[in-house]
């Protein structure tokens, strides 16, 4: 399994999902020195900050545990940064959205999706 094509693909399923919902994609991968944010979207109430985590089922480190404290610090840093050059009235909104990799011998890879909405 490929770490880089995994999360890719991660991502877009992501960026599918809150498509479908109604968002706008604004960004994906926006960096500065605080960090990443894997996907910024916005509707008409909301600017979403979002963090997708990628991992093959049964992995030691379950997707969820890997938003910890200093994860979400970082997040928010790299999320004001964003703001402080992009003008916007929206709510900020901080989701994480886990994609657990189901590897099948029989029928290939398939991905589920477990998205939480304001995650902190």
């Amino acid at each position: 399994m490929n770490i880089g094509v995994t999360g890719e693909k991660g991502e877009s399923m992501v960026a599918r999902f809150l498509q479908k919902k109604g968002f706008t994609i604004i960004k994906r991968n926006y960096q500065c020195r605080y960090g990443e944010i894997d996907i910024i979207a916005e509707n008409s109430e909301f600017i979403l900050f979002v963090e997708v985590k990628t991992r093959k089922d049964g992995s030691l480190v379950p997707p969820e545990y890997a938003v910890d404290i200093r994860k979400r610090k970082r997040l928010i840093l790299t999320a004001e940064d964003y703001l402080s050059k992009t003008e916007t009235a929206l709510q900020p909104r901080f989701d994480v959205a886990l994609v657990s990799v189901k590897e099948n011998p029989e029928s290939g890879s398939g991905y589920s999706l477990n998205y939480i909405e304001n995650a902190f």
